[in-house]
């Protein structure tokens, strides 16, 4: 087996203990709630009328939210079963959205069509074991001009916890369970790669994204890391030795015309 077909039978086998969680609160989405946090929202502002396609949009829950925003969304996740419950997620929400079960490099080898937003967001790059080849496909993903915006979880705190920090070309195999409180203790074998922020930004400017901004933010939105201390009107923090550290940073780029 590939890590592709690793990883996908991991998340076919998350999507399911992941859709009957409290963490991501199905339930509350249905009923009108948004999954989406306030960094992501701050940073792309205004999305009504305009395309938009998530990259690794896990069972759909972002994708949908961004649809009951007004933009016109299309989601692309490696996971069957994730694909199956977001479509029949959006018939259940009745929003208008479009799913593509592929891995990214896959869809970016077959994909022709063009957006004005490319968004993809908490803990997705670790799945990747080339960069050049991701940001390749998000700047052939986007009209000239088009929005990349990238919120991912920070690699300082996957150092503190003993990960390495620069990439690396084997992977990372363990055997893990996942984040929900409801995963119950089950495991599975994952493969995942280290990277690093400036090889995060090369393969962008590379690609043709110019980088427009930059943010590192000392809080997660999700209480899903050991030893997290919720604060109030942040999140949850991990102070280290009496001292912040960043545990979110954003990437946000423009493809060059």
């Amino acid at each position: 087996m590939d890590y592709l077909e690793i990883n996908k039978e991991a998340w076919d086998k998350r999507t399911q203990v992941h859709v009957a969680s409290q963490f991501y609160d199905v339930e509350g989405f249905i009923a009108g709630n948004s999954s989406l946090n306030a960094v992501e929202k701050q940073l792309l502002g205004d999305v009504n009328g305009k395309s938009l396609l998530h990259l690794q949009c896990h069972f759909g829950l972002d994708t949908l939210s961004w649809a009951r925003l007004g933009a016109k969304v299309t989601g692309v996740d490696l996971s069957s079963q994730a694909i199956a419950q977001a479509k029949e997620l959006a018939q259940t929400a009745n929003l208008p959205a479009s799913f593509i079960n592929s891995d990214i490099y896959s869809f970016g080898e077959t994909s022709t069509e063009q957006f004005d937003i490319v968004f993809t967001s908490y803990g997705v790059l670790c799945w990747l074991p080339d960069l050049d080849l991701w940001a390749k496909t998000i700047a052939n993903s986007l009209k000239a001009g088009g929005r990349f915006y990238l919120v991912e979880f920070h690699p300082f705190n996957d150092v503190l916890s003993g990960y390495g920090y620069f990439p690396a070309k084997m992977p990372d195999i363990e055997e893990e369970g996942t984040y929900t409180e409801n995963c119950s203790g089950e495991t599975s074998t994952t493969h995942t790669w280290p990277h690093s922020l400036s090889e995060v930004i090369a393969a962008l400017i590379n690609a043709g994204i110019a980088i427009e901004g930059f943010q590192e933010y000392p809080y997660s939105p999700y209480n899903c890391f050991p030893d997290l201390e919720y604060v109030e009107d942040q999140g949850y923090c991990l102070p280290f030795k009496g001292q912040s550290i960043p545990l979110v940073y954003s990437v946000t780029g423009r493809k060059i015309t």
